[in-house]
C-alpha cells in the first residue's frame, strides 16, 4: 500500500492539523493513527512524515521504541495476556501456551481468518484478578486454561 492508497478520516486530518505545531505532537498523532487503523500502516507513517515534515526514520524510531505501537495489523480480536509479575506468577505463561494451542498461532501472530491475535503485554493494572486477559475493552480475570474455550466462544460469531 503506498501513501496515495491510504485514506485518513476527516477527524484524523483535523486532529493532525490541530497537533501539527504542538510539542510532543508525533506521539499524540501516532496514538490517534493507531486508534483509527489498529496499527501504524507504513503508508500512514509516510503520510505523517510528509504532513509533519519529519523524517520517516524518526517516526519509525518512535514507533519501535514504544511497545504500545504496532507495525502489523492485529486480529479483529486482539487477545492481550498480562505478563506482569502477579499474572506471570499465577499462570500467565500457561494461558499463553493454551491460547497458542487452541488458536494454532504464537504470540504476535494472527489466525489465518484474521479473527484472533495473541499479544503478551506488561501489567494491565488488575493484579488482584491475576491471571488476566484483555480482549478489546473486556477484562477476563482469574482465568484458567479450562476457562479459555468459554471466553473465546464469546467471539465465535464476531
Amino acid at each position: 500500500m503506498n501513501t496515495e492508497e491510504i485514506k485518513f478520516s476527516d477527524e484524523l486530518v483535523s486532529f493532525i492539523n490541530e497537533w501539527k505545531n504542538q510539542p510532543g505532537n508525533l506521539i499524540m498523532i501516532l496514538h490517534r493513527v493507531q486508534e483509527e487503523f489498529s496499527y501504524i500502516p507504513r503508508a500512514a507513517a509516510k503520510k505523517i512524515s510528509h504532513l509533519l515534515d519529519v523524517s520517516l526514520s524518526k517516526i519509525y524510531g518512535v514507533i519501535t521504541f514504544y511497545h504500545y505501537f504496532k507495525l502489523d495489523k492485529p486480529g479483529k480480536h486482539n487477545i492481550q495476556v498480562c505478563m506482569g509479575t502477579a499474572c506471570y506468577l499465577k499462570g500467565g505463561e500457561d494461558i499463553i501456551n493454551e491460547l497458542e494451542s487452541i488458536l494454532g498461532i504464537g504470540v504476535n501472530q494472527v489466525t489465518e481468518d484474521g479473527k484472533f491475535s495473541i499479544e503478551a503485554v506488561r501489567c494491565v493494572g488488575c493484579c488482584g484478578l491475576a491471571p488476566v486477559v484483555v480482549i478489546g475493552e473486556k477484562v477476563f480475570g482469574k482465568l484458567t486454561k479450562k476457562k479459555l474455550p468459554e471466553v473465546l466462544s464469546n467471539y465465535d460469531n464476531n
